[in-house]
């Protein structure tokens, strides 16, 4: 499915595509926190049994219902997240066509990347771990710069494509018939 070849998404309306999405995620996070009342002792038991499975146990619940989230509604026929429809964004691949799951796959592990990288050094410095504090530490300065890169580069190029958008072919564009204000470029 081809999208209505529209213009480059201006940043603003990708802020707040983003800000509706984290409601979203905020919502989810509610309902789990709310569950996790109901399960506590299973809960307490795997956060706390060692990194790894503390690692693991927030991945389920937390990440891959997230990136879930994007990865369908990304490759699904409204091309975008609940935020991005609501702004009138679609992502689509480089010729302005549909991604595929795959292409959402990979955009999205791309965009995930310093999320669980934080995750895995946070959970070994919280827990004891092999890792040297020096080695975690260097991790998370890692996140830091990766997530400056991840807000920078769309700033920096005129396809207003971020690192994960470069790497997954991909192109946030805005489909909206809505009248354009006079600023639309931010």
């Amino acid at each position: 499915m081809k999208a209505t070849k529209g213009r480059i998404a201006p940043l603003k309306l990708r802020i707040v595509a983003l800000m509706i999405d984290y409601v979203v995620i905020l919502g989810y996070g509610l309902i789990l926190w709310g569950a996790s009342f109901l399960f506590k002792p299973v809960l307490t038991a795997l956060f706390t049994a060692s990194a790894a499975t503390a690692e693991i146990t927030g991945a389920i619940l937390i990440t891959l219902p997230i990136t879930l989230y994007f990865i369908l509604c990304e490759s699904s026929r409204h091309m975008g997240s609940i935020g991005k429809r609501k702004m009138g964004l679609a992502v689509t691949n480089d010729s302005g066509e549909r991604i595929r799951f795959r292409r959402s796959l990979t955009r999205t592990i791309i965009k995930f990347i310093p999320w669980e990288l934080a995750h895995f050094a946070i959970w070994r410095l919280r827990m004891p771990s092999h890792f040297s504090d020096t080695f975690l530490l260097a991790i998370l300065i890692g996140v830091n710069i990766m997530v400056l890169l991840y807000i920078y580069m769309p700033v920096l190029n005129k396809d207003r494509k971020s690192l994960y958008d470069w790497i997954a072919g991909t192109l946030v564009i805005s489909i909206s018939t809505k009248p354009k204000s006079g600023r639309d470029s931010f």
